[in-house]
């Protein structure tokens, strides 16, 4: 389980007869041969060979750097790649510190030549008494940002669109101008119960000169960790939102249990659906609310999150999947009453691109008691094994958006609830849960008066002794909800699936969920 505020904290290297500069701010190493092609034959090459941690510059200063020492030390923007240009997008780095201890090279690429970046004290904001002094000659960075366009409607100075930084971590802001949940380069044996969890390291990067005024950056990364070596291309638009075009070409050292591809983490503690008593002044907590998928067959599915009381995976399996995500799909801020903004933290769509074949978007979650930490993971795991010595390509579309890239027509389920089941003002039966689903839509807000859409439920175990629907009395057009009550014994999980029809006509997308009786 990875802990939010430790990801979300935000003299030269002689080189021949020393470093050029860029700009009067920015000191470069010499040039050398590049281009993507020779970053996958690098990758290759280095899966071939056992895997080499990359050193730490001096770890009792990095440990030195603690959490309010690292956020004394903010990087200058007049000192930024591209202050001056030609990029419309000026990029700026992140101090190691004792969170983010691996040092991560950085290149700017023009034509087909790369220059190292080299670490300048000066570029940082750093007080005289900051431990980050004592460091050795061009150690390294942490991660970077891209700043908002230069001469936009944000000042670039003090806004930035996307970060990376930490392992292969990576997020950027949605249209609403806020940051979530994350993504990651890649996500091997998450929740394995014969191994830890390996987080691989993107060790390189290589930010590709533009031309002028564009609204896309392309930046390069060369990935490395004990089971895993790989390249990476992102090609980042931002317009109203953030879209990421992103290629991987990755190689195996060992076998790997869980082979976690285009992965996302995010965080949800508790919404409407569940929370214990007072544990919270607020009503919900929660960067994402559910995962939609898109399945190669067409169907929709909506797939509401939980905090369960122990670990628990789900897959749902597929065959060249459309598209999945973790939404954020409540946006109205008097759900949350938080000024942190979760109602506008982005949604986060993959768009596959090319033919994944078979495999499963499989989702994580553990439980948490705080929101501190990120205790959502989805993914896309191949069917075939993940097996020493094979190579994997693949492509795909990151949408950080306020909604879903391609929505579908039909009704969206909005709202889940649990209660106790049976009718108010009676006794209620032991061993029933009741269910209310919310969903709202066209397909719903042109049934003719006095019709009601039918509930079409199925569950793995269990029995519905009560299923219903109604209009929400709320004068909101094509608001409906489903009530309904499971009968079921024993502590095993139940899986429950509803849509809502008339006749043989789909008017929703499909809900499905996880309930986990009490023990």
């Amino acid at each position: 389980m990875i802990d939010r505020r430790t990801l979300i904290a935000g003299a030269a290297l002689l080189l021949g007869s020393g470093p050029e500069v860029l700009s009067a701010a920015l000191p470069l190493g010499q040039p050398e041969a590049f281009s993507f092609e020779a970053l996958k034959a690098r990758a290759r090459e280095l899966a071939g060979r056992p895997y080499a941690p990359p050193a730490i510059p001096d770890r009792d200063v990095l440990q030195a750097i603690d959490y309010d020492a690292h956020g004394k030390l903010r990087y200058k923007p007049d000192h930024a790649l591209w202050a001056d240009g030609p990029s419309a997008f000026p990029v700026t780095f992140f101090h190691l510190g004792r969170y983010f201890q691996k040092p991560v090279r950085m290149h700017v690429v023009e034509g087909d030549k790369a220059r190292e970046i080299i670490y300048d004290p000066a570029a940082f904001e750093m007080p005289a008494d900051s431990p980050a002094r004592r460091l050795p000659p061009n150690p390294g960075f942490a991660g970077f940002r891209f700043q908002e366009r230069r001469g936009g409607a944000l000042d670039w100075r003090r806004n930035d669109w996307v970060a990376f930084l930490g392992a292969s971590y990576f997020r950027a802001i949605g249209e609403l101008y806020q940051y979530g949940l994350s993504a990651r380069g890649l996500a091997l044996d998450t929740v394995m119960p014969d191994r830890p969890e390996e987080f691989p390291d993107f060790t390189h990067v290589w930010f590709e000169t533009p031309a002028p005024d564009s609204d896309t950056v392309t930046v390069l990364t060369l990935l490395d960790g004990p089971s895993a070596a790989g390249a990476y291309r992102f090609r980042m638009r931002r317009t109203k939102a953030v879209v990421m075009e992103i290629e991987a070409s990755l190689h195996l050292r060992r076998d790997v249990g869980r082979f976690g591809l285009a992965p996302l983490t995010s965080m949800y503690w508790f919404s409407e659906t569940a929370k214990p008593t007072a544990v919270d002044w607020r009503p919900e907590v929660h960067d994402s609310d559910g995962l939609a998928l898109w399945t190669g067959a067409g169907e929709r599915l909506w797939r509401p999150l939980r905090n369960p009381p122990r670990t628990m995976v789900s897959a749902f399996s597929d065959e060249r999947p459309r598209g999945f995500g973790l939404m954020q799909r409540d946006r109205l801020f008097d759900h949350y009453q938080d000024g942190v903004y979760y109602d506008r933290r982005p949604s986060l769509w993959v768009e596959p691109l090319g033919d994944w074949g078979k495999g499963s978007v499989q989702l994580v979650e553990n439980a948490t008691d705080d929101e501190i930490h990120d205790n959502v993971v989805v993914m896309w795991v191949p069917a075939e094994p993940a097996r020493a010595g094979t190579s994997h390509d693949l492509a795909y579309r990151l949408h950080w958006v306020a909604g879903e890239p391609y929505p579908s027509n039909l009704a969206r389920c909005v709202a889940t609830r649990e209660g106790n089941g049976g009718q108010a003002g009676t006794d209620r039966p032991k061993g029933v849960r009741k269910f209310v689903v919310e969903f709202l839509g066209e397909p719903l807000a042109k049934l003719p008066a006095g019709v009601k859409p039918e509930p079409v439920l199925t569950a793995s175990r269990g029995t519905f002794p009560l299923a219903r629907t109604e209009a929400v009395p709320d004068d909101v057009p094509g608001h409906w909800r489903a009530e309904f009550d499971l009968a079921v014994t024993g502590p095993e999980p139940v899986e429950l699936r509803l849509f809502l029809r008339r006749g043989d006509e789909t008017l929703s997308e499909t809900w499905t969920y996880q309930y986990i009786p009490p023990a």
